[in-house]
């Protein structure tokens, strides 16, 4: 019965999701779970409902690939982010209302909402970290010291800090009261392509290009745990919800899972043809999502974290190594922790098939003729439904998935080969195959490539000329951008400010009409 056991607490694949024509890009599940959001370099958002043989939405707005999306924690917003420079926010309903934020001068790479859902932080190709209002629908301010692309930017837990890497090799840390950096970690290799906080606030983790996942003790500011697991780039990670677990995805076509009490890598996931690209858990951590460049969503269930922690905290602290790695949990790490694979892993090739439905009924969804541009450079869109009644509303017309435009959507740049055998078998057998996997893997690691210059040196000043001049425009838009926004809030405040003179006179005139007309109305006495 053992054997029962470990089987059934290792991850399955649930289900998967086949609609997207291109790349798929990012995911993201709704807080009450009933739906999972895909983006894609298709240019179009899929809202995808988890209900056995529910029909799915797809939403065609923006004019580029789709590149970040998050729902807001309530569930009624949908935001997107794309290279068409644009932010979106959309109704996930068969309405299908967006809103469009235009502020960056360059393709955005990520969006992300605050834990209070009252604000938006987007990343972008223009060097900047934007802030922007969703009540208001307007744009913030601006974060700019990145100098080359930012990659990706996430508020904290508590919405005090704003965490964000780019290809200038850095992950910056800044304060949302003052606008100001308050750190700056500079200890990596190559670019950084995904940065988070874990669900505590307490740690930030990042990946990179050069296959690494660090993860930084904010209370210390030290490197407590470096990951070497992938043989390839790593796009996107996504916490447990429990702070115990954190999922990976790279261009190696891998899934894995680490343990970060444990700090060892338990699961490697097969079953995307090509890069994975974006991986997230469910709010609850039941569930958890990843999509790639096969243009697939496969969803999986967790059940590794149905052990009680309790359990595993207890043998912690039993624990009698004389130098345990450093933990998530340590508030004095011993130092930077160099992650060795262990040969226990656990390889799972996903041949389940689909134990749910087909592929769904797709609604497609797009903009009305007709469109509102509001203040700010918003503009606000009205849906019509653009293919409910067409020879393919029964289904999705067959289609063949070309080569993907992977590499234009990370910048031009490899995203990397598979380089793991998909197949391998579970159980005693695959330990001895997991071993070999991850020593392959440290041997195999891939690095950043480095573009050599052929120019003369007169030209390369020049350019370089060209790129401070560029920043210094950056710069200058930034702040009249955010000049432009308190200008807008003046002048609203003005405008209330003269509506309740009105009001006040209007009222004041009425009385003292009413006043002379009694006046007017009484009788005189004479004496």
């Amino acid at each position: 019965m053992p054997i029962m056991a470990s089987v059934l607490e290792d991850p399955t694949l649930e289900r998967h999701f086949k609609g997207h024509k291109d790349a798929v890009t990012c995911t993201d599940f709704s807080p009450n779970r009933k739906q999972l959001a895909s983006g894609s370099v298709d240019k179009t958002l899929m809202i995808w409902n988890l209900a056995p043989k529910a029909r799915a939405f797809r939403f065609v707005g923006h004019q580029d690939a789709i590149t970040g999306l998050q729902f807001s924690p309530s569930g009624n917003l949908v935001a997107t982010s794309s290279k068409d420079r644009t932010v979106r926010l959309w109704t996930p309903s068969i309405k299908a209302e967006s809103t469009v934020f235009k502020a960056h001068t360059a393709a955005v790479r990520s969006v992300a909402f605050s834990h209070d859902g009252q604000r938006l932080v987007t990343a972008s190709d223009d060097k900047s970290v934007k802030v922007w209002s969703v009540q208001r629908q307007c744009f913030v301010n601006s974060l700019s010291q990145h100098t080359n692309w930012v990659r990706c930017a996430r508020f904290s837990p508590d919405g005090r800090l704003i965490a964000s890497c780019g290809d200038d090799r850095t992950v910056r840390l800044w304060d949302t009261s003052t606008k100001h950096c308050i750190n700056c970690f500079t200890d990596y290799g190559g670019s950084e392509t995904f940065v988070d906080f874990n669900p505590s606030g307490t740690c930030i983790a990042s990946s990179g290009a050069d296959s690494s996942l660090k993860i930084w003790d904010l209370r210390t500011n030290k490197l407590i745990q470096h990951y070497q697991v992938h043989r390839a780039g790593i796009n996107s990670f996504s916490f447990h919800p429990s702070n115990n677990y954190l999922i990976s995805g790279s261009s190696d076509s891998t899934v894995k899972i680490l343990d970060l009490l444990e700090g060892r890598l338990i699961y490697t996931l097969h079953g995307h043809k090509g890069a994975v690209i974006t991986v997230a858990f469910s709010r609850a951590g039941d569930l958890f999502a990843s999509g790639g460049a096969d243009g697939q969503v496969l969803m999986w269930r967790t059940n590794f974290d149905t052990k009680s922690y309790q359990d595993v905290l207890q043998k912690h602290s039993r624990r009698s190594t004389p130098d345990p790695p450093p933990h998530v949990t340590d508030i004095h790490p011993r130092g930077p922790h160099l992650h060795h694979p262990q040969p226990t892993a656990i390889q799972i090739s996903p041949t389940v098939a689909d134990t749910q439905s087909s592929d769904p009924h797709v609604i497609e969804l797009g903009e009305a003729v007709h469109s509102t541009t509001l203040s700010n450079g918003r503009t606000h869109f009205m849906p019509t439904q653009a293919a409910a009644n067409s020879p393919h509303s029964n289904g999705l017309p067959p289609h063949h998935i070309s080569r993907s435009r992977v590499e234009g959507w990370m910048g031009d740049e490899s995203a990397g080969r598979a380089g793991v055998t998909a197949g391998s078998q579970t159980g005693a057998g695959s330990r001895g195959r997991g071993r070999r996997e991850e020593e392959e893997g440290e041997r195999g690691q891939t690095h950043p490539l480095e573009v050599l210059s052929g120019h003369p040196s007169s030209l390369d000043s020049t350019l370089r000329h060209i790129v401070q001049q560029l920043d210094i425009l950056t710069q200058t838009v930034s702040v009249l951008e955010e000049r432009l926004t308190l200008t807008e809030d003046k002048l609203k405040e003005c405008l209330v400010h003269q509506s309740q003179i009105l009001n006040d006179v209007r009222s004041s005139e009425g009385s003292r009409r009413t006043e002379s007309e009694d006046t007017d109305g009484s009788p005189v006495h004479f004496t």
